[in-house]
């Protein structure tokens, strides 16, 4: 993933914030798909970017 990417209205960040990873978009499962049509999540990708470690 790159940083050039638009950030998505799931993501907790964009996309190449430090302490961040790409995830399974929690709304769709992963698949992109809510029935027929885009998760409007992740914008059809089945990816998130999402926090990483704790502190």
């Amino acid at each position: 993933m790159t940083s050039s990417e638009p950030a998505k209205p799931g993501d907790e960040a964009p996309p190449g914030t430090p302490g961040t990873g790409e995830n399974l978009c929690p709304r769709c499962g992963g698949s992109g798909q809510i029935g027929a049509k885009s998760c409007p999540d992740c914008n059809g990708t089945g990816k998130v970017i999402s926090g990483i470690g704790g502190g």
